[in-house]
C-alpha cells in the first residue's frame, strides 16, 4: 500500500453560478484524471471531514466566521471575496481547510501529502478576498503550532497573484517564513510584505522563471523548516486569463519537481495544495494540477516513506 495520502471532497464543489472565471469544476476534474491515468489509487485518497469551529478561530475572528457561517456578510465582504455567498461555499470552504490540515499531519509522518484543494492566501483573519474565504495554510500552521507538532514553517507561494492574506498573517512571527514569487504588475494591487518577494515582470518565460526560482530556494531554506507548505498555482500559465507571465505547461513542470526536489534532498516534510488556475480552457489547468502530483509521484511515491 502506498504512504502517499492525497485529500479530496465531492463537496469542494460549491454552486457559485455558470460561468463564473472561478473554474470551480477542476478539483472534481483533476482527482478523476489522476484516477483514470493510474496516477492515483483509490486507496490513496481520504476524504477530509469539515475543519473545526476553534481550528478556524486560531486564524480568523470569531465575527467573521460568525457572520460567514449564518450568510450575512455584508455585500461590500461579498465583492471582496469574488464569490457569491452560499451554503456550499461555506461547506467546501471548511473541507478544504480540513485537507490541508490533514494533509500536514500526514507528511510529518512519512515526509510528503497533497490537498486536491487549498492554498486560498488571499483570506486575511477578518475577511476573505481574491476567491479566498478561509487561509487553509495558516490555520493548518497553527493547528500544528498548538499541538506541537512542528516548530519552523516554509510557505513556498508559487502562485502568480501574491499571497497577501498569509504574508500578513505572519508578518511578525519569526518561526514562519513566507516567500511569495508572482507576477508584479498582479493582483493584489496593494501588497504586503512576504520575508522574501520576488515580483516578476509580464511575460517572464520558463528559462528566467527557474533560473530566479533555482536562486531563491537555498537562500528560503536557511529558515531550517520543519514543514513547507508549497502552493503550485496553475495560473503563472502563458494561456491564464488572470495571469500575466510567459510560463509553458512543461515550464509549470519543471517548477514543481524543482521544489519537490529540494524538499527531498534536505529531507523535510512537505505539503502540496492546488491555489489559481484560470487558463482559457479549464483542462489546461487541470492539465497543469495534474502535473504537480505527477510531480510529487515521480520524486516521492517510489518508496514507502519519502526519507528512506
Amino acid at each position: 500500500m502506498s504512504s502517499y495520502r492525497i485529500f479530496y471532497s465531492p463537496y469542494y464543489y460549491a454552486d457559485i453560478g455558470e460561468g463564473h472565471v472561478f473554474p470551480i469544476k477542476k478539483f472534481e476534474l483533476v482527482r478523476d484524471k489522476l484516477l483514470a491515468e493510474g496516477t492515483l489509487q483509490n486507496d490513496e485518497i481520504s476524504e477530509p471531514q469539515p475543519a473545526k469551529i476553534e481550528g478556524l478561530l486560531l486564524i480568523h475572528t470569531e465575527d467573521y466566521i460568525t457572520r460567514l457561517v449564518d450568510g450575512t456578510l455584508t455585500a461590500k465582504e461579498v465583492r471582496k471575496l469574488g464569490l457569491p455567498w452560499t451554503k456550499s461555499l461555506v461547506q467546501r470552504s471548511f473541507l478544504a481547510v480540513s485537507g490541508t490540515i490533514n494533509a500536514s499531519f500526514h507528511a510529518l509522518e512519512t515526509g510528503f501529502s497533497s490537498n486536491l484543494a487549498g492554498g486560498t492566501h488571499h483570506a486575511f483573519p477578518d475577511r476573505g478576498e481574491g476567491f479566498c474565504v478561509l487561509n487553509d495554510v495558516a490555520v493548518a500552521v497553527r493547528v500544528l503550532q498548538k499541538e506541537k507538532l512542528a516548530t519552523r514553517f516554509l510557505i513556498v507561494d508559487c502562485d502568480v497573484h501574491q499571497g497577501n492574506g498569509t504574508a500578513f498573517i505572519f508578518k511578525d512571527e519569526e518561526e514562519v517564513f513566507t516567500f511569495s514569487m508572482h507576477g508584479a504588475k498582479n493582483y493584489p494591487l496593494f501588497k504586503e510584505k512576504s520575508n522574501l518577494d520576488i515580483e516578476l515582470p509580464d511575460r517572464t518565460s520558463d528559462a528566467e522563471y527557474l533560473e530566479i526560482l533555482n536562486e531563491a530556494l537555498p537562500r528560503v531554506f536557511l529558515h531550517n523548516p520543519d514543514i513547507i507548505f508549497y502552493l503550485g498555482g496553475a495560473d503563472p500559465f502563458e494561456k491564464d486569463k488572470l495571469g500575466r507571465l510567459g510560463l509553458t505547461m512543461q515550464g509549470l513542470r519543471q517548477r514543481d519537481e524543482t521544489v519537490l526536489e529540494f524538499a527531498k534532498r534536505r529531507e523535510v516534510p512537505i505539503v502540496t495544495v492546488m491555489s489559481g488556475g484560470y487558463a482559457l480552457d479549464i483542462n489546461d489547468t487541470v492539465e497543469i494540477h495534474c502535473n504537480t502530483i505527477r510531480a510529487v509521484k515521480k520524486i516521492f511515491a517510489k518508496t514507502q516513506n519519502a526519507f528512506v
